[in-house]
């Protein structure tokens, strides 16, 4: 356990930045998911903006790679360009 009160502060600081990355992460995840799933064309181009834009408040911020959010949002992009095509 800590023994300085500056060595405290930053477990508090950590746990804290630790559960709003968590929920930053999670809610991406949840978005990206919900553009998978579905197959209606207007509804994901919709949702790829706002999703593409979590993703690189993500990289910017550090909780997952600039190059991992940009494998994703190809894979997204890809995605809604395949729908795209078959209406």
């Amino acid at each position: 356990m800590a023994n300085h009160k500056s060595a405290e502060k930053r477990n508090r600081q950590g746990e804290k930045r630790r559960t709003e990355n968590r929920y930053y992460a999670k809610t991406t995840r949840n978005a990206i998911k919900k553009i998978r799933t579905s197959s209606d064309k207007e509804e994901v181009l919709k949702l790829i903006p706002k999703a593409s834009s979590m993703l690189d408040k993500l990289a910017k911020k550090g909780i997952i790679h600039k190059n991992k959010a940009a494998n994703l949002k190809s894979s997204l992009m890809k995605h809604a360009m395949a729908l795209a095509a078959k209406q």
